[in-house]
């Protein structure tokens, strides 16, 4: 009688041959498609953009406090804790596939994608906020494509963290048309209040 292969399991002796083989390099086994070094390098620079996005959020937070705008500091300071949290998961993911993360504060403007804009006025904080969103956005988006099936853990990861950041634009968004209901004109009335 012939034995039928399974269609998706490699030969396990062949599996646990391999993951013997090159042990030092961890979560790198030679099913990962993708290239470590851009692998890492992208996810330094999603490290650095978040970071920015952090202090830039705390600082906010902190200018806008006061009796008038607590609401609105509160969700500063709700989105640098996210920022902050997304920061670990891409610094925990550079350091699995071999790498180290980059938290030198040398250089971190010219590695993160977003910019550090401080903002004078609140309606300005907040749309430097969104800025900054819609810039990562873009920018995760492009990194997605690039780790696509080669390297799935980290687009899962990285898909996960857009979410979170379309959730901060449109938060950002909705607070704008809110203390400044220009925004909404501008934008042909299409916003949406929530």
């Amino acid at each position: 009688m012939e034995q039928k292969p399974t269609p998706f399991l490699s030969d396990i002796q062949e599996i646990r041959r391999r993951a013997r083989e090159h042990v030092e390099k961890g979560a790198v086994t030679s099913g990962y498609k993708g290239d470590v070094e851009t692998a890492i390098k992208l996810l330094n620079e999603a490290l650095a953009t978040e970071i920015v996005c952090t202090l830039r959020y705390r600082r906010h937070h902190y200018m806008a406090a006061g009796i008038h705008y607590q609401a609105v500091a509160d969700e500063f300071m709700k989105h640098a804790e996210e920022e902050q949290e997304h920061a670990d998961q891409i610094a925990e993911r550079i350091r699995q596939l071999g790498g180290a993360p980059d938290f030198n504060p040398q250089g971190l403007l010219t590695r993160s994608h977003a910019q550090y804009v401080e903002g004078h006025s609140l309606v300005d904080m907040i749309k430097e906020d969104l800025i900054a969103e819609r810039i990562a956005i873009e920018s995760y988006l492009e990194m997605i494509r690039y780790f696509g099936e080669n390297d799935p853990t980290s687009r899962r990861m990285m898909e996960e963290i857009l979410e979170k950041e379309e959730e901060h634009a449109d938060d950002m968004a909705t607070l704008l048309e809110t203390l400044d209901p220009r925004e909404e004109m501008s934008r042909g009335g299409a916003g949406m209040k929530h």
